[in-house]
C-alpha cells in the first residue's frame, strides 16, 4: 500500500514542518546530551520553512537555500510586508551550517538558544498571519 506524499505546494504543509522544528527548538535540553547548537538548528529550520510557506502560499519560486537573508529579499521583492522582527531572523542562518560541526565556531550558549527561539517564534507568527490572509 502506497501512502500519499505531503503536498509541497501547500503552505500548510510547510507550516506544519516549521511548527515541528519550533517545538523541537524549544526543548530546554530535556536530554543532557542534546546540544544548544542542535536546538538552534531547529530554530533556524522553523524560520526558514515558515518564510518558504509564505512564498509557497503566494506562488513565488525560491531557490534551495538556508540563507534567511536571501529568502527575506525574495519576500520583499514580491511586495510581501516583512516587519523588522522577521528581518532579524537572518541571524539564525549561522545555525544552518556553521554550528552543526565541531571546530567551526565557539559553542552556543543558553542565551544564544533563548534568542534563537524568540527569533524563530516571531517569524513563525508572522508567517501564520500572512498565510491566514
Amino acid at each position: 500500500m502506497r501512502r500519499e506524499l505531503p503536498d509541497s505546494t501547500d503552505p500548510k504543509q510547510w507550516m506544519r514542518r516549521a511548527r515541528s522544528n519550533l517545538a523541537r527548538a524549544r526543548d530546554i535540553r530535556g536530554v543532557p546530551e542534546v546540544l544548544y547548537e542542535d536546538l538552534c538548528f531547529d530554530a533556524q529550520q522553523a524560520a526558514e520553512k515558515a518564510i518558504k510557506a509564505v512564498l509557497v502560499g503566494r506562488q513565488v519560486e525560491f531557490p534551495k537555500t538556508h540563507a534567511i537573508a536571501e529568502l527575506v529579499t525574495i519576500v520583499e521583492h514580491n511586495g510581501i510586508p516583512c516587519p523588522d522582527d522577521v528581518r532579524q531572523g537572518v541571524r539564525l542562518t549561522r545555525y544552518a551550517v556553521q554550528t552543526r560541526y565541531p571546530g567551526l565556531v565557539e559553542d552556543v550558549t543558553e542565551e544564544d538558544h533563548r534568542r534563537a527561539v524568540e527569533l524563530a517564534e516571531q517569524v513563525v507568527l508572522w508567517a501564520e498571519a500572512e498565510i491566514g490572509k
